[in-house]
């Protein structure tokens, strides 16, 4: 069942279409409010629009926003991003309550696995372990043996036996990239995010003429000509990061286009360009699924709490493992 699907069902229940918000009301004023009144953490994803990127009590990536998930002690977790996210606070908070602001926001490259499917690439690979992107269900992860971000994938895959065989899930870009910095070869499950795989090398090699001082650089799940020409490979964060602290001026920046606004908030004085897509007819370097979630659906969701994040017991349970697995291996990494 994808996240569309899982939604659908949900939806017509909680009524969450129905809510409406009172004419006149500031929404920044009433969301700092109930973030107080009802002890809520508002976590945020840098992909995130920037209204919502600035409202957050805690913006990262992927592994970041794990960690502040595993650490808090509010009452309620409010996830700004998308539901395989929402769906990791709630594996790691069982008894606090996990919403997200609309439950439409999913992912293309976590609806391209299901547990059922690498279940299945097990049985054909006996003795291999399975390490899976987070970027997955709570199905997949429950069938997984650890869990990578892009920020500690190469960490953690050279951290076991050589000899080891893996399968790698859901992103084959990733997957392939990692296998090229760590000279592993993983089975790659065939994923890929619709976002990364979007980019133009063409169209970027005439943004590269156009501005022969900038730095490409590019997330892991781009696609391998991309990831060629760049002049540096790194997750969300470590892409802003590397625009903060390196003494370029310029940088065409292939990833999703929200992590520009915080970019420009630390890094001010700099050029930052996004690169440029396949559909030169459209802004195809935003997430649509990320943009679903707006100031107006944070508020309702805070209001309301809903819609709610459940899961089955069993299944986060043995979610559970894996996310603990890269938590403590990934604690070297800042």
């Amino acid at each position: 069942m994808t996240t569309f699907d899982k939604a659908v069902e949900l939806l017509p229940a909680k009524g969450y279409l129905n809510m409406e918000i009172p004419k006149g009301i500031n929404l920044i004023e009433e969301i700092n409010r109930m973030r107080k009144e009802k002890n809520a953490i508002i976590l945020a994803h840098y992909y995130q629009t920037g209204d919502i990127q600035d409202i957050a009590d805690f913006l990262g990536d992927s592994l970041q926003l794990a960690r502040a998930a595993e650490k808090t002690d509010a009452d309620m977790i409010v996830f700004c991003g998308v539901h395989f996210m929402a769906e990791t606070a709630k594996i790691l908070n069982p008894t606090k309550k996990v919403v997200l602001p609309d439950l439409l926001a999913g992912c293309s490259l976590a609806d391209s696995c299901s547990g059922e499917g690498l279940r299945e690439l097990k049985k054909k690979h006996p003795g291999a372990i399975v390490v899976s992107y987070i970027n997955c269900d709570s199905g997949v992860k429950a069938e997984s043996d650890i869990i990578v971000t892009s920020s500690n994938a190469e960490h953690i895959i050279n951290s076991l036996p050589e000899e080891q065989k893996i399968i790698f899930a859901p992103d084959k870009n990733l997957g392939r990239y990692i296998n090229q910095v760590t000279g592993r070869n993983m089975i790659l499950w065939d994923g890929a995010c619709i976002v990364h795989e979007a980019f133009s090398l063409e169209r970027i090699a005439e943004q590269m003429l156009n501005h022969p001082k900038a730095k490409l650089i590019a997330h892991p799940e781009a696609q391998k000509p991309v990831l060629q020409v760049a002049h540096y490979i790194g997750s969300t964060a470590n892409l802003l990061n590397y625009v903060v602290n390196d003494a370029a001026e310029e940088f065409i920046v292939a990833t999703e286009e929200g992590i520009l606004h915080e970019m420009r908030k630390r890094a001010p004085g700099k050029k930052l360009i996004p690169a440029l897509t396949i559909d030169d007819k459209c802004n195809c370097s935003e997430c649509h699924f990320m943009k679903l979630n707006t100031m107006e659906k944070l508020y309702l969701c805070m209001k309301y709490e809903l819609p709610e994040i459940l899961m089955d017991e069993e299944i986060r349970i043995k979610a559970l493992r894996p996310i603990n697995k890269m938590l403590e291996l990934s604690k070297a990494i800042k």
